[in-house]
């Protein structure tokens, strides 16, 4: 297991949870009738679900946010720290990502005493949100100033939405990322929210690494697929793979999440 992954989780092959938000208040697709009441009821049975299912960690996310923005409005800050403070578990971490704004990220995160965020902070990408290009060198010095050292930064090195400019592998961008840019994990994803990246890069990627760095598998986890991801990776974040009928949108499956568990448990057997 990694420095890094037993300091957080204190467990091999940590899963971490999303708690997705329904839209935020200013997004196209905002319950404005339902309001943010609405928002703390559907996240809250949510975080209940997951947590009874003994996921290690929670990932608060505004995945419902859709199209996403490059820089978080205001409004979309203040309900996040004000739903992950009243619902934040106690007894396990829990993480931070807004999509797509590092800075906002660290900030909440440091506002509502998350261990970690997820990002993505370095090269440049031709995406749903147009050119992208995350600035790591901004992140790392906005951390340093407000204090928040002890908030670790994983990123993703392949991001969903978005192609990568540039010929650099995964694996070459994975080793730039932890040498030139200082994140604390990497995180390999595929095309879109819900869907899985090639096996053959997430091991390509690890190996690269040589167990200096954790390489954690980002989106398409599946309860039939874990146990054979995890053989090459040493984490997951997973969301879709837990929701009522695999489907992004809907709200988590409790049933699911055993399952998922179950299989991560067997993973995790010596042997």
């Amino acid at each position: 297991m990694s420095r890094t992954l037993r300091e957080i989780f204190g467990v091999e092959k940590p899963v971490i949870a999303m708690a997705h938000f329904l839209p935020l208040p200013g997004s196209p697709l905002y319950d404005s009738t339902g309001g943010v009441a609405r928002i703390v009821e559907a996240m809250a049975t949510d975080v209940r679900a997951l947590l009874d299912g003994g996921v290690d960690a929670i990932l608060f996310c505004n995945e419902g946010d859709r199209p996403y923005c490059l820089e978080a409005p205001p409004e979309a800050i203040a309900t996040m720290a004000r739903v992950i403070a009243e619902l934040r578990p106690s007894d396990r971490p829990f993480g931070v990502d807004y999509l797509w704004d590092p800075l906002a990220a660290m900030a909440l995160a440091a506002g509502t005493g998350a261990a970690f965020i997820r990002e993505v902070v370095t090269g440049v990408y031709e995406s749903d949100m147009g050119v992208w290009a995350p600035d790591a060198a901004a992140l790392f010095r906005y951390r340093r100033a407000i204090g928040a050292e002890n908030v670790r930064i994983f990123a993703n090195v392949t991001p969903e939405f978005a192609s990568p400019l540039g010929s650099r592998t995964p694996a070459e961008r994975a080793r730039s990322a932890v040498t030139s840019s200082l994140v604390d994990a990497i995180l390999v994803a595929g095309p879109r929210a819900g869907a899985a990246p090639e096996r053959a890069v997430v091991k390509a990627v690890h190996d690269e690494l040589r167990g200096e760095f954790p390489v954690l598998l980002n989106t398409g986890a599946r309860i039939e697929t874990i146990r054979s991801f995890l053989e090459i990776a040493d984490g997951v974040i997973v969301g879709t793979g837990l929701k009522v009928d695999g489907y992004t949108w809907n709200p988590v499956d409790a049933s699911r999440v055993k399952r998922f568990m179950a299989n991560v448990r067997l993973a995790r057997a010596p042997g």
